[in-house]
């Protein structure tokens, strides 16, 4: 039973991340319990960070792929609070608007960070600097303090120049060459972006062992996280075996690294519908060729070891493909598996939104609409702890929504301070209307 603490309850971050591996690093640890203040300049437009535009509307949102132009229907007049490709790393935080490029708003983010544990931020190298918050400007306000830093390619080296998104890091580490389908050219991959996640991942494994490091020896740490270097981490295999034996590795598409044969995506009945089968060893090619009523193909004496289906996967592949052709994806998936072979439907995000299985594992919460998003299932946090209450707690962060609390509450201003700051355009709800206009 869960005694409703949470592991990182206590813990401050001084959030300066954007995008997404920043972002998904500090909701991580937010997730645990950490009290996650977003630091957002309405002032100044970061990029991808809340949207794709602040003046998105239901026909340019049309005209972008969905994972960034997924906006309700309406976006309304404050699209970056319904971002759905950006609302997903606010869970759990808190979102305080101030300029800090001014020395009034500087002022102001120094006391915060007096009061965090960790300040945390992939910025370009140089961002933070330019306002005054080096590590060792940073570490003189509080010197217990952790500083994350999750940069594209690293603090120093030939590439600490560089700038990039998530693609780019994927490029880098391996991932545009060693995925896609085995005949085509990786400049046709679909962009996953997946690099943000691992770095993010990394960050906050990296942020834990060094709160544990400063609690058992009271000393900060100062942590760099290479986003590209995280993104190498996704094809170990590929990376050891070419240190290693010298051997380059170029895609497989869907096909087993292990040597699993079959093992790809095939297709249903229906449109654009696929199915996922994998034989494993010898008994799961047996059993897949009873599924199939032994046809002839199947009893080929070629096919009798793994050595054998490997040489001719291709034609195994074109069979396979045949016999799934007409038949639908989600009886099928669950007749192969209770033949006792590995296999599993393809699913869109429609499809995962409906999925019992997903339902059944608690992975949806329905929260209550807000001004600027309706109400909805929102994805639950993956993973569960037997003996703390880690899960979605609080929506997406609006921009400004925790204002009074930091301004008021952490901060201590009078109303007359706090009625002062908004006036100079620290606090805000949204961005600043030239902003907009320019952005």
């Amino acid at each position: 039973m869960s005694d409703g603490l949470l592991p990182l309850a206590g813990v401050r971050i001084c959030d300066f991340s954007i995008v997404w591996a920043g972002q998904s690093a500090t909701m991580y640890l937010a997730d645990l319990g950490a009290e996650c203040v977003k630091i957002e300049n309405p002032n100044l437009w970061n990029p991808m960070t809340r949207a794709a535009s602040p003046r998105i509307n239901a026909q340019t949102a049309a005209m972008v792929p969905a994972w960034i132009g997924g906006h309700p229907p309406e976006p309304g007049p404050r699209p970056w609070n319904n971002s759905p490709a950006f609302i997903h790393v606010m869970r759990n935080k808190k979102s305080f608007t101030v300029d800090s490029r001014r020395p009034e708003g500087f002022a102001l983010v120094r006391r915060i960070i007096e009061m965090s544990d960790v300040i945390a931020e992939n910025l370009p190298k140089g961002t933070l600097e330019k306002i005054g918050l080096d590590d060792a400007t940073i570490r003189s306000i509080r010197p217990d303090i952790i500083i994350l830093h999750l940069p594209a390619f690293g603090r120093s080296g030939a590439y600490v120049e560089g700038r990039g998104y998530g693609s780019h890091m994927d490029a880098v580490g391996g991932s545009t060459i060693l995925r896609g389908y085995r005949d085509s050219s990786p400049l046709t991959n679909v962009q996953v972006f997946a690099g943000d996640f691992f770095a993010g991942m990394h960050g906050a494994v990296a942020t834990m062992a060094a709160l544990r490091h400063r609690r058992r020896t009271g000393d900060g740490q100062t942590i760099e996280m290479a986003q590209a270097e995280a993104s190498a981490a996704m094809f170990p295999q590929a990376a050891l075996d070419a240190a290693w034996n010298g051997r380059v590795h170029t895609s497989i598409g869907n096909r087993s690294f292990e040597g699993f044969v079959p093992n790809g995506v095939v297709p249903c009945a229906g449109d654009d519908r696929w199915i996922a089968i994998s034989c494993r060893d010898d008994a799961e090619w047996q059993a897949l060729a009873a599924f199939m009523g032994h046809p002839a193909w199947a009893n080929d004496p070629r096919f009798a070891t793994p050595e054998g289906r490997a040489a001719a996967e291709d034609e195994i592949e074109r069979h396979l493909a045949a016999f799934t052709r007409d038949r639908d994806q989600t009886e099928l998936f669950h007749a192969l598996q209770a033949a006792g072979v590995t296999a599993g439907p393809v699913m869109d995000a429609r499809d995962a939104a409906t999925d019992p299985h997903l339902a059944a594992a608690g992975a949806w919460i329905r929260l209550p609409a807000t001004a600027d998003y309706p109400e909805v299932d929102w994805a639950r946090p993956p993973y569960r702890f037997s003996k703390s209450a880690v899960g979605l707690r609080t929506p997406p962060c609006l921009m400004g929504e925790h204002n009074d609390y930091v301004y008021r509450e952490l901060l201590g201003l009078s109303d007359a301070e706090v009625e002062a700051y908004r006036a100079a355009g620290h606090i805000a709800d949204g961005y600043a209307p030239d902003v907009i206009a320019s952005a």
